[in-house]
């Protein structure tokens, strides 16, 4: 279990914000456009090990500002993705899994959680700068979700629709590779 918390770490390479500084500040979002054509390299693990375990009941914010939690995405899969402005793994999938949110809008759930302390003060200019098609700006600043699922930053978990996790990923993945594609039918009954 220790060793696999350390693998995790070293693999993600991003921990936790540090309180007041590590932040992209808003002229400087970690988004560019040598990143959507694949030049970024992508380091991960599945880990299988909390298959089974109910999602997690920790409050974040929604696009409209009002609280919400992953029961509220149940009946179908859900994508949970722990990410921060401040992380380039996550800032390097992220076009990737814009593409799957939009992709298999109908399918399943693909939500995107920045874990970053200042919230929308940054997340909001970020998302702007990027683009993206189909995520849309959730927010913990609290870090609850992160806390609850005891990982480093990017995560993302995959829960099924009845909110149960299936896998995580700890690290940055293309989420239009054959891997991906092959975890997320996993989900799929």
């Amino acid at each position: 279990m220790i060793l696999g918390l350390l693998l995790a770490g070293s693999v993600a390479g991003c921990d936790r914000e540090k309180a007041g500084g590590g932040q992209a500040q808003q002229g400087q979002a970690n988004v560019s456009a040598g990143q959507a054509t694949g030049a970024a390299k992508f380091d991960y693990m599945i880990d299988r090990s909390h298959r089974g375990t109910a999602a997690p009941t920790a409050t974040f914010t929604g696009p409209d500002d009002a609280p919400v939690t992953l029961a509220d995405f149940r009946g179908r899969p859900l994508l949970v993705n722990l990410w921060a402005t401040w992380c380039a793994p996550c800032v390097a999938e992220m076009p990737t899994l814009d593409a799957l949110a939009a992709a298999r809008g109908e399918a399943m759930t693909v939500v995107a959680v920045a874990q970053d302390l200042q919230g929308a003060e940054v997340v909001d200019p970020w998302f702007r700068k990027a683009r993206l098609k189909a995520l849309q700006p959730y927010l913990d600043p609290e870090n609850g979700l992160l806390d609850a699922a005891n990982s480093a930053l990017p995560t993302s978990i995959y829960y099924d629709a009845e909110g149960r996790e299936i896998w995580r990923v700890v690290g940055a993945i293309d989420w239009q590779g054959d891997e991906a594609k092959a975890l997320l039918a996993e989900g799929i009954r």
